[in-house]
């Protein structure tokens, strides 16, 4: 079998070679015993060329044992380049599909093995890194515990720049367990952090996402509008693929202040023709559905566009109730004529199945949106006039408010005299 050292030329032949036997040589160079500096700026250079040619070949597995041979290799060199090449490693791992759950053991083998180490500036990243895959997976209470611990010792240590990632983590973290206050709060301490340093324009991208998706929350979607419009201008000017979405939740914002026919204006802008695809065509035909008040058109948008839709939390959660807003309005429309009538009609004139109309009116009529009750025996809806207020009641009480005050008035002019 062929040696191949730790020199230029044996890195220009991997480069050369296929796949296959390039990986071979870049292993190879890895275990050459040399530790002068040129030996290890090679070895460098080999461990980013193997990187990249694992990931090529999604060999997730193969780089998580890369990364547990490379330790001995990592006290030869500085601990700033240590942490550069196992983060470049975990990022090459996340870049393989549907490997959350090995990058998770990786991070959890890593987070072991620099506390053992005393690496503390990379434990710290590295423990970030599985707070974010941990509540990706959707393991909310691990992630929690893990970031309540890490950001009372990056707040001892004033690493003001991880300290806005694990704020931002934090407040994302809140805001999937459905606890606004804290996400809030979380965010504000984020800002803080930020206005304290420079924050590059991803990473202020990302806090104005999310500051969107919290207003956008509290029904607040001008602001929230305005919060994704500088997310965007962030990420598109990055080429950041979160640009997108972004956009998607700017026209969001306006569908649900009933400025529909902003969106295809938006669409068709220079910016956004960038990214006309799926996503932007799901919420065009939202937006169309809306304008025409039709849920029939609306249901065929959540059928055709599911995964962009129904598939992304923060528009389900907000399409929803509009989805009922436009659902009670279109029923208030079709039963404004009658005192009594059929449930399977207003079914059909609706374009619905009727234990969903049926069951929509009840709420309705709980919710005292119309005065009105359900004969499930005849399967009709009764609806009673609007029972007008009784103007005695407020006036008895505004004369009997009256005279408690002229009693409590003799009483203090009574004491007086007393006195």
């Amino acid at each position: 079998m062929v040696s191949y050292p730790a020199t230029t030329e044996t890195i220009s032949l991997a480069q050369e070679a296929n796949s296959s036997e390039a990986i071979q040589i870049l292993y190879q160079v890895l275990e050459d015993p040399s530790s002068s500096p040129e030996a290890i700026r090679i070895k460098e250079q080999a461990i980013a060329n193997l990187c990249d040619r694992l990931t090529e070949e999604k060999r997730g597995e193969d780089l998580r044992t890369l990364l547990t041979k490379l330790r001995p290799f990592f006290s030869l060199i500085p601990k700033a380049k240590t942490a550069k090449i196992v983060r470049g490693i975990i990022d090459a791992v996340a870049k393989i599909p549907g490997t959350t759950d090995l990058q998770i053991t990786l991070c959890k083998e890593m987070v072991e093995w620099t506390r053992a180490e005393k690496r503390t500036f990379l434990r710290q990243r590295v423990e970030a890194r599985l707070a974010a895959l941990l509540m990706e997976n959707k393991e909310y209470v691990e992630a929690l515990a893990l970031l309540s611990t890490l950001v009372k010792e990056v707040r001892r240590l004033d690493d003001k720049l991880l300290l806005v990632d694990i704020d931002l983590l934090e407040s994302k973290l809140h805001f999937s367990l459905r606890n606004l206050p804290k996400a809030k709060a979380a965010l504000t301490a984020a800002r803080t952090a930020a206005n304290a340093i420079y924050v590059p324009p991803a990473q202020q991208g990302t806090i104005d996402l999310q500051s969107g998706i919290l207003h956008a929350e509290e029904k607040d979607y001008k602001t929230g509008y305005s919060y994704f419009f500088e997310a965007f201008e962030s990420f598109n000017a990055l080429g950041d693929p979160r640009a997108v979405f972004s956009l998607k939740y700017m026209l969001l914002c306006k569908i649900m202040v009933s400025q529909a026919d902003d969106v295809a204006g938006i669409i068709s802008s220079k910016a956004g023709l960038s990214y006309v695809g799926p996503d932007l065509d799901a919420m065009k035909a939202v937006a169309d559905a809306h304008s025409k008040r039709s849920l029939k058109l609306f249901e065929n948008a959540l059928r055709d566009y599911k995964a962009q839709l129904e598939d992304d939390p923060i528009v389900h959660r907000h399409l929803s109730s509009l989805y009922d807003t436009l659902l009670e309005q279109n029923l208030c429309r079709l039963i404004e004529p009658f005192s009594r009538v059929e449930i399977a009609h207003i079914a059909e004139l609706i374009g619905l199945p009727v234990d969903h109309v049926e069951k929509k009116l009840s709420q309705m009529i709980l919710d005292k949106k119309f005065a009105g009750t359900l004969d499930q025996g005849a399967g009709c809806l009764i609806i009673f006039e609007d029972p007008k207020a009784d103007a005695i009641y407020s006036a008895t009480l505004d004369t009997i408010a009256n005279m408690g005050k002229v009693v409590d008035s003799l009483y203090v002019r009574s004491a007086k005299i007393m006195s």
